[in-house]
Protein backbone atom coordinates (compact mmCIF):
# COMPACT_ATOMS: atom_id res chain seq x y z
CA UNK A 1 0.00 0.00 0.00
CA UNK A 2 1.17 3.58 -0.96
CA UNK A 3 1.94 5.88 2.10
CA UNK A 4 0.41 9.37 2.13
CA UNK A 5 2.02 11.54 -0.39
CA UNK A 6 3.85 9.15 -2.17
CA UNK A 7 3.78 7.22 -4.84
CA UNK A 8 2.92 3.43 -5.25
CA UNK A 9 6.16 1.28 -6.64
CA UNK A 10 6.25 1.48 -10.42
CA UNK A 11 3.89 4.02 -10.88
CA UNK A 12 4.33 7.64 -11.95
CA UNK A 13 2.26 10.77 -10.59
CA UNK A 14 0.52 10.45 -14.52
CA UNK A 15 -0.04 6.83 -14.85
CA UNK A 16 -1.53 7.18 -11.06
CA UNK A 17 -3.82 10.12 -12.32
CA UNK A 18 -4.72 8.59 -15.21
CA UNK A 19 -5.73 5.13 -13.35
CA UNK A 20 -7.85 6.68 -10.70
CA UNK A 21 -9.44 8.68 -13.60
CA UNK A 22 -10.54 5.49 -15.87
CA UNK A 23 -11.98 3.75 -12.48
CA UNK A 24 -13.89 7.28 -12.40
CA UNK A 25 -15.39 7.29 -15.42
CA UNK A 26 -16.35 3.98 -15.54
CA UNK A 27 -17.74 3.83 -12.01
CA UNK A 28 -19.95 6.98 -12.73
CA UNK A 29 -21.28 5.49 -16.32
CA UNK A 30 -22.09 1.83 -14.44
CA UNK A 31 -23.90 3.36 -11.80
CA UNK A 32 -26.05 6.15 -13.89
CA UNK A 33 -26.70 3.22 -16.25
CA UNK A 34 -27.96 0.35 -14.04
CA UNK A 35 -29.30 3.23 -11.02
CA UNK A 36 -31.59 4.13 -14.29
CA UNK A 37 -32.49 0.19 -14.83
CA UNK A 38 -33.12 -0.20 -11.13
CA UNK A 39 -35.74 3.13 -11.04
CA UNK A 40 -37.24 1.88 -13.99
CA UNK A 41 -37.74 -1.63 -12.60
CA UNK A 42 -39.47 -0.21 -9.51
CA UNK A 43 -41.79 2.58 -10.98
CA UNK A 44 -42.83 0.78 -14.21
CA UNK A 45 -45.27 -2.04 -13.91
CA UNK A 46 -45.15 -3.67 -17.22
CA UNK A 47 -41.08 -4.08 -16.35
CA UNK A 48 -42.32 -6.58 -13.07
CA UNK A 49 -42.28 -9.14 -14.65
CA UNK A 50 -39.72 -12.77 -13.49
CA UNK A 51 -37.51 -12.27 -16.74
CA UNK A 52 -36.63 -8.74 -15.66
CA UNK A 53 -36.63 -9.34 -12.51
CA UNK A 54 -33.12 -11.49 -13.95
CA UNK A 55 -32.23 -8.26 -15.24
CA UNK A 56 -32.75 -6.40 -12.49
CA UNK A 57 -30.54 -8.87 -9.92
CA UNK A 58 -27.82 -8.89 -12.99
CA UNK A 59 -28.52 -4.17 -12.38
CA UNK A 60 -27.89 -4.25 -8.87
CA UNK A 61 -24.93 -6.71 -9.16
CA UNK A 62 -23.17 -4.29 -11.41
CA UNK A 63 -24.39 -1.30 -8.77
CA UNK A 64 -22.26 -2.77 -6.57
CA UNK A 65 -19.29 -3.82 -9.12
CA UNK A 66 -19.84 0.76 -9.56
CA UNK A 67 -19.81 1.64 -6.16
CA UNK A 68 -16.70 -0.56 -5.29
CA UNK A 69 -14.96 0.84 -8.57
CA UNK A 70 -15.85 4.51 -6.94
CA UNK A 71 -14.15 3.45 -4.04
CA UNK A 72 -11.00 2.74 -5.97
CA UNK A 73 -11.22 5.90 -8.45
CA UNK A 74 -11.39 8.44 -4.73
CA UNK A 75 -8.60 6.24 -3.26
CA UNK A 76 -6.14 6.31 -6.50
CA UNK A 77 -6.93 10.00 -7.29
CA UNK A 78 -6.19 10.46 -2.95
CA UNK A 79 -2.63 7.97 -4.05
CA UNK A 80 -3.71 6.18 -0.67
CA UNK A 81 -5.80 3.92 0.69
CA UNK A 82 -7.29 5.66 3.53
CA UNK A 83 -9.60 2.96 5.24
CA UNK A 84 -6.81 0.52 6.51
CA UNK A 85 -6.03 -3.25 6.59
CA UNK A 86 -10.11 -4.07 7.71
CA UNK A 87 -11.66 -1.80 5.10
CA UNK A 88 -9.26 -3.58 2.53
CA UNK A 89 -10.89 -6.83 3.12
CA UNK A 90 -14.47 -5.31 3.39
CA UNK A 91 -13.90 -3.85 -0.50
CA UNK A 92 -12.63 -6.80 -1.77
CA UNK A 93 -15.22 -8.99 -0.35
CA UNK A 94 -17.62 -6.35 -1.40
CA UNK A 95 -16.40 -6.71 -4.79
CA UNK A 96 -15.87 -10.25 -4.95
CA UNK A 97 -19.77 -10.55 -4.42
CA UNK A 98 -20.79 -8.61 -7.19
CA UNK A 99 -18.26 -9.32 -9.40
CA UNK A 100 -19.29 -13.16 -8.71
CA UNK A 101 -23.58 -12.05 -8.72
CA UNK A 102 -22.85 -10.17 -11.98
CA UNK A 103 -20.96 -13.37 -13.90
CA UNK A 104 -24.19 -15.46 -12.49
CA UNK A 105 -26.74 -13.15 -13.00
CA UNK A 106 -25.70 -13.20 -16.58
CA UNK A 107 -25.92 -16.96 -17.12
CA UNK A 108 -29.16 -16.86 -15.44
CA UNK A 109 -30.73 -14.68 -18.25
CA UNK A 110 -29.57 -16.62 -20.92
CA UNK A 111 -30.69 -19.77 -18.99
CA UNK A 112 -34.33 -17.44 -18.70
CA UNK A 113 -34.32 -16.11 -22.46
CA UNK A 114 -33.27 -19.70 -23.70
CA UNK A 115 -36.51 -20.88 -21.41
CA UNK A 116 -38.82 -18.57 -22.78
CA UNK A 117 -37.69 -19.02 -26.71
CA UNK A 118 -37.46 -22.55 -26.72
CA UNK A 119 -40.43 -23.89 -24.40
CA UNK A 120 -42.68 -21.16 -25.22
CA UNK A 121 -43.57 -20.88 -21.56
CA UNK A 122 -43.17 -17.65 -19.33
CA UNK A 123 -40.90 -18.15 -16.45
CA UNK A 124 -42.48 -18.51 -13.05
CA UNK A 125 -41.93 -15.99 -10.31
CA UNK A 126 -40.93 -19.10 -7.89
CA UNK A 127 -38.50 -19.88 -10.53
CA UNK A 128 -36.96 -16.65 -11.02
CA UNK A 129 -36.93 -15.55 -7.15
CA UNK A 130 -35.04 -19.16 -6.48
CA UNK A 131 -32.67 -18.43 -9.04
CA UNK A 132 -31.94 -14.82 -7.79
CA UNK A 133 -31.82 -16.01 -4.32
CA UNK A 134 -29.69 -19.15 -5.38
CA UNK A 135 -26.95 -16.80 -7.91
CA UNK A 136 -26.67 -14.00 -4.24
CA UNK A 137 -26.01 -16.87 -1.79
CA UNK A 138 -23.73 -18.62 -3.62
CA UNK A 139 -22.02 -15.56 -4.58
CA UNK A 140 -21.57 -14.68 -0.99
CA UNK A 141 -20.49 -18.09 0.06
CA UNK A 142 -17.70 -18.12 -2.33
CA UNK A 143 -16.39 -14.41 -1.39
CA UNK A 144 -16.67 -14.79 2.27
CA UNK A 145 -14.27 -18.07 2.13
CA UNK A 146 -11.19 -15.98 1.81
CA UNK A 147 -12.33 -13.86 5.02
CA UNK A 148 -12.40 -17.39 6.76
CA UNK A 149 -8.52 -18.95 5.65
CA UNK A 150 -9.21 -20.25 1.81
CA UNK A 151 -7.72 -17.67 -0.23
CA UNK A 152 -7.33 -14.31 0.94
CA UNK A 153 -7.83 -10.53 0.28
CA UNK A 154 -4.96 -8.35 -0.54
CA UNK A 155 -4.64 -5.05 -2.13
CA UNK A 156 -4.04 -4.63 -6.14
CA UNK A 157 -0.26 -3.28 -7.25
CA UNK A 158 -1.34 0.47 -7.17
CA UNK A 159 -2.51 -0.01 -3.56
CA UNK A 160 -5.56 1.98 -3.57
CA UNK A 161 -8.56 -0.98 -4.16
CA UNK A 162 -8.06 -4.64 -2.73
CA UNK A 163 -8.98 -7.90 -4.80
CA UNK A 164 -7.99 -11.50 -4.40
CA UNK A 165 -4.44 -12.04 -3.52
CA UNK A 166 -2.13 -13.79 -6.10
CA UNK A 167 1.31 -12.48 -4.78
CA UNK A 168 1.89 -16.38 -2.91
CA UNK A 169 0.67 -18.61 -5.65
CA UNK A 170 0.67 -21.66 -2.82
CA UNK A 171 -1.37 -24.43 -2.09
CA UNK A 172 -4.13 -22.46 -0.60
CA UNK A 173 -4.27 -20.04 -3.35
CA UNK A 174 -4.43 -22.68 -6.45
CA UNK A 175 -6.88 -25.23 -4.85
CA UNK A 176 -9.52 -21.76 -3.53
CA UNK A 177 -8.90 -20.39 -7.28
CA UNK A 178 -9.46 -23.62 -9.44
CA UNK A 179 -12.49 -24.81 -7.42
CA UNK A 180 -13.58 -20.95 -7.38
CA UNK A 181 -12.93 -20.79 -11.22
CA UNK A 182 -14.87 -23.69 -12.06
CA UNK A 183 -18.21 -23.19 -10.41
CA UNK A 184 -18.28 -19.32 -11.10
CA UNK A 185 -16.48 -18.47 -14.32
CA UNK A 186 -16.40 -21.70 -16.47
CA UNK A 187 -20.26 -22.97 -15.08
CA UNK A 188 -21.77 -20.30 -15.87
CA UNK A 189 -19.97 -19.39 -19.69
CA UNK A 190 -20.69 -22.93 -20.37
CA UNK A 191 -25.06 -22.18 -19.33
CA UNK A 192 -24.21 -19.17 -21.40
CA UNK A 193 -23.02 -20.41 -24.71
CA UNK A 194 -24.84 -23.43 -24.53
CA UNK A 195 -28.47 -21.33 -23.84
CA UNK A 196 -27.74 -18.68 -26.47
CA UNK A 197 -26.53 -21.44 -29.01
CA UNK A 198 -29.52 -23.05 -28.62
CA UNK A 199 -31.39 -20.29 -29.04
CA UNK A 200 -29.70 -19.77 -32.46
CA UNK A 201 -30.67 -23.80 -33.37
CA UNK A 202 -33.61 -23.54 -32.42
CA UNK A 203 -35.08 -19.93 -33.96
CA UNK A 204 -31.81 -18.03 -35.76
CA UNK A 205 -33.43 -18.72 -39.15
CA UNK A 206 -37.27 -17.71 -38.29
CA UNK A 207 -36.16 -14.44 -37.39
CA UNK A 208 -38.07 -14.01 -34.15
CA UNK A 209 -34.83 -14.17 -31.91
CA UNK A 210 -34.37 -10.29 -30.52
CA UNK A 211 -32.04 -10.64 -28.66
CA UNK A 212 -28.02 -10.45 -29.09
CA UNK A 213 -26.91 -14.21 -28.78
CA UNK A 214 -22.96 -13.27 -29.23
CA UNK A 215 -22.43 -10.27 -26.95
CA UNK A 216 -22.96 -11.93 -23.33
CA UNK A 217 -20.23 -14.38 -23.98
CA UNK A 218 -18.04 -12.77 -25.55
CA UNK A 219 -18.68 -9.63 -22.25
CA UNK A 220 -17.48 -12.46 -20.04
CA UNK A 221 -14.43 -13.86 -21.65
CA UNK A 222 -13.39 -9.98 -22.88
CA UNK A 223 -13.56 -8.67 -19.72
CA UNK A 224 -13.06 -11.16 -17.18
CA UNK A 225 -10.50 -13.17 -19.01
CA UNK A 226 -7.75 -10.66 -17.94
CA UNK A 227 -8.33 -11.82 -14.31
CA UNK A 228 -8.59 -15.74 -15.18
CA UNK A 229 -5.52 -15.51 -17.08
CA UNK A 230 -3.38 -13.23 -14.31
CA UNK A 231 -4.46 -15.57 -11.57
CA UNK A 232 -4.12 -18.95 -13.58
CA UNK A 233 -0.09 -17.15 -14.16
CA UNK A 234 0.19 -17.18 -10.51
CA UNK A 235 -0.73 -20.68 -10.16
CA UNK A 236 2.50 -21.99 -11.97
CA UNK A 237 5.20 -18.36 -11.57
CA UNK A 238 5.09 -15.74 -9.59
CA UNK A 239 2.57 -12.97 -10.51
CA UNK A 240 4.69 -10.18 -9.13
CA UNK A 241 7.48 -10.40 -11.60
CA UNK A 242 4.95 -9.32 -13.98
CA UNK A 243 4.66 -5.32 -14.46
CA UNK A 244 2.53 -3.80 -11.29
CA UNK A 245 1.13 -1.29 -14.44
CA UNK A 246 -0.13 -4.25 -16.67
CA UNK A 247 -1.49 -6.36 -13.52
CA UNK A 248 -3.73 -3.40 -13.13
CA UNK A 249 -5.11 -4.06 -17.02
CA UNK A 250 -7.39 -7.00 -15.26
CA UNK A 251 -9.03 -4.34 -12.95
CA UNK A 252 -9.62 -1.73 -15.23
CA UNK A 253 -11.06 -4.04 -18.16
CA UNK A 254 -13.29 -5.97 -15.48
CA UNK A 255 -14.63 -2.29 -14.24
CA UNK A 256 -16.04 -1.87 -17.99
CA UNK A 257 -18.95 -4.82 -17.16
CA UNK A 258 -21.43 -2.82 -15.61
CA UNK A 259 -21.64 0.11 -18.55
CA UNK A 260 -21.49 -2.84 -21.12
CA UNK A 261 -24.08 -4.74 -19.42
CA UNK A 262 -26.24 -2.15 -18.95
CA UNK A 263 -26.15 -1.14 -22.68
CA UNK A 264 -26.64 -4.85 -23.45
CA UNK A 265 -29.61 -6.17 -21.23
CA UNK A 266 -30.92 -2.39 -20.34
CA UNK A 267 -30.74 -0.14 -23.23
CA UNK A 268 -30.67 -3.48 -25.77
CA UNK A 269 -34.14 -4.08 -24.38
CA UNK A 270 -37.02 -2.25 -25.84
CA UNK A 271 -39.39 -2.65 -23.10
CA UNK A 272 -36.52 -1.62 -20.64
CA UNK A 273 -35.50 1.10 -22.85
CA UNK A 274 -38.99 2.43 -22.84
CA UNK A 275 -39.09 2.39 -19.28
CA UNK A 276 -35.83 4.18 -18.63
CA UNK A 277 -37.29 6.46 -21.11
CA UNK A 278 -40.70 7.10 -19.06
CA UNK A 279 -38.41 7.60 -15.61
CA UNK A 280 -36.76 10.38 -17.31
CA UNK A 281 -39.88 11.76 -19.43
CA UNK A 282 -42.38 11.41 -16.07
CA UNK A 283 -44.60 14.19 -17.68
CA UNK A 284 -44.51 12.94 -21.17
CA UNK A 285 -45.45 9.28 -20.00
CA UNK A 286 -48.36 10.61 -17.82
CA UNK A 287 -49.78 11.95 -21.26
CA UNK A 288 -49.29 9.44 -23.10
CA UNK A 289 -51.20 6.89 -20.20
CA UNK A 290 -53.89 9.99 -20.31
CA UNK A 291 -54.36 9.48 -24.21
Amino acid sequence: MAESGSLPTGFRELEVLAVGTVLLVEALAGLSLNSLTILSFCKTPELRTPSHLLVLSLAVADSGLSLNALVAATSSLLRRWPYGSEGCQAHGFQGFVTALASICSSAAIAWGRYHHYCTRSRLAWNTAVFLVFFVWLSSTFWAALPLLGWGHYDYEPLGTCCTLDYSKGDRNFTSFLLTMAFFNLLLPLLITLTSYRLMEQKLGKTGQLQVNTTLPARTLLLCWGPYALLYLYATVADATSISPKLRMVPALVAKTVPTINAVNYALGSEMLHRGIWQCLSPQKSERDRAQ
